[in-house]
């Protein structure tokens, strides 16, 4: 009987339960993921997600009764949840894009400076780093600060609610910029200078570290196997859809992680921090095999999401395909945004909509307005393939080395326009797919826990061999 292993996946519009292997897997449960207004503060529906994983379990072995191997979780960055010495949830974890983060950053730097940051952590600069989330909470929270005993980040809580063990992860632990990827330990100087409680933080395990069997009572609930495993996968989702990258031709080659997020890096046997990647704001962060995914957080298809939600709101239901062929139709852009502009970060409100802050950011920036959702999408997709390739440029400068390839992976694969004109623009050949790479990563994570697969390079040549990759050449 074949190993069967499933892939929670967890992102910030929506959650999938996966069953399979590198070669065949089956999306069994899907749910939306919606983050929850109280008043002026943005949260996640934790509860809900952990209802909605469980719902996807139960129907898991109940489809896959005693093939299932191990269960791994991937999901987002950055956010996190602290815990009382019981163990208890100390409040709702908060949302990356909720405000309280606006102007701490600055207040950070008061005490300790940027460059003394990224010397110690090498990520990049973005007011949603958990850094200033957690020094905010302290600040504005000081009580129920004082009260928490454990830090852990969302996947990591949520392996704890399944197993009982308590573990911070490596992958989504670098993306806090309070990891030394040098040391590999936590940013002691940093929790010091900024007087936050380095007690907090427990020991980093590795991906693929086995965890521990699901607990007595959520076994028995989930009607589960009793020798079923929860793996730390490659937490952090990025750290997931690299590992499954199906780069096999031997080039040097960029990887593009295109959804709600674009991020665009390399492959590293060791954090490159230096002037160069402090000037363009590069991050290091931890891969599926311990080494450094070296990459920039883009805006990315968050600004086409926002712009989708308003156009549903006033009874233009375009599906994502429309959405793409209108952009094509539209011909050549007139206007250019920045993607990581700051205007583009937050959910829009009732009145307000991202189709007005783009025609602000327009007319503010003295360029041709767009006057419809057609031009307003080819011009979002234009600047964000322009953006890819001037961070291609950069990764260059960086690293030493000449990009042949760019594989683009995940959702933002499927979207034809945008992989065309980053081929274009960037001048090398793209390759597009799988679409499903975060929970293929995390499977593969788990097999070559296993010991199903030898190394994350054999899981990427079945991966290419199984998979259909799309590729996309320049056309000048």
């Amino acid at each position: 009987m074949k190993n069967k292993y499933v892939a929670i996946d967890l992102g910030a519009e929506s959650g999938r339960i996966i069953v399979g292997d590198v070669s065949a897997f089956e999306v069994i449960h899907r749910f939306p993921n919606y983050p929850v207004k109280v008043k002026d503060s943005i949260y996640w529906d934790i509860l809900g997600i952990f209802t909605e994983i469980k719902k996807g379990l139960r129907k898991a072995f109940s489809m896959y009764e005693g093939e299932i191997k191990s269960i791994g979780i991937d999901a987002w960055g950055v956010d996190f949840v602290l815990l009382d010495k019981n163990g208890g949830l100390i409040g709702n974890p908060y949302h990356y894009r909720d405000n309280r983060t606006d102007g701490i950053m600055d207040e950070v730097f008061q005490k300790i400076s940027k460059k003394e940051i990224f010397d110690e952590t090498g990520i990049q600069f973005m007011q949603i780093n958990t850094l200033y989330q957690l020094y905010s909470y302290k600040k504005n929270n000081p009580e129920i600060y004082e009260s928490a005993k454990y830090f852990l980040t969302i996947p990591d809580l949520l392996v704890y609610w399944l197993t009982g063990e308590k573990i911070n992860e490596y992958s989504i632990s670098t993306t806090t910029q309070i990891y030394n990827p040098i040391k590999k330990d936590w940013a002691k100087n940093i929790l010091e200078k900024l007087d936050l409680n380095k007690e907090l933080f427990g020991k980093v395990v590795m991906p693929g570290t086995k965890v521990g069997a699901l607990l007595r009572d959520v076994a028995s609930e989930l009607n589960a196997d009793k020798d079923v495993l929860v793996i730390a996968s490659a937490s952090h989702d990025t750290a997931s859809a690299v590992a499954a990258v199906p780069a096999v031709s031997g080039k040097n080659y960029a990887y593009l992680s295109s959804g709600t997020w674009s991020l665009l890096g390399i492959e590293s046997d060791g954090p490159l921090i230096n002037e160069k990647s402090f000037e363009y704001n590069f991050t290091n962060e931890g891969s599926s095999t311990g080494k450094i995914r070296f990459l920039k957080n883009i805006m990315g298809l968050w600004i086409i999401q926002q712009c989708k939600a308003c156009w549903d709101q006033n009874e233009k239901n375009y599906s994502y395909t429309e959405i793409v062929k209108m952009a094509e139709n539209a011909g050549a852009s007139k206007f250019k945004i920045d993607p990581n502009d700051p205007s583009f970060l937050k959910p829009c409100l009732i009145d307000d909509s991202m189709d007005d802050r783009i025609k602000n950011y327009c007319k503010k920036t003295g360029q041709y307005i767009p006057e419809n959702e057609a031009e307003i999408a080819r011009g979002v997709f234009e600047s964000l393939a322009e953006t890819y390739t001037k961070t291609i440029k950069e990764l260059e400068e960086v690293s030493g080395q000449k990009i042949e390839e760019l594989y683009v992976i995940g959702g933002g694969s499927q979207n034809t326009l945008l992989c065309q004109l980053t081929a274009d623009k960037a001048g090398i050949s793209v390759f597009a797919g799988p679409v499903e790479a975060t929970a293929i990563g995390n499977i593969l994570v788990q097999m070559n826990s296993s010991g199903e697969l030898n190394t994350i390079k054999d899981g990427r040549a079945a991966i290419n061999e199984f998979n259909d990759i799309v590729k996309y050449e320049p056309k000048g």
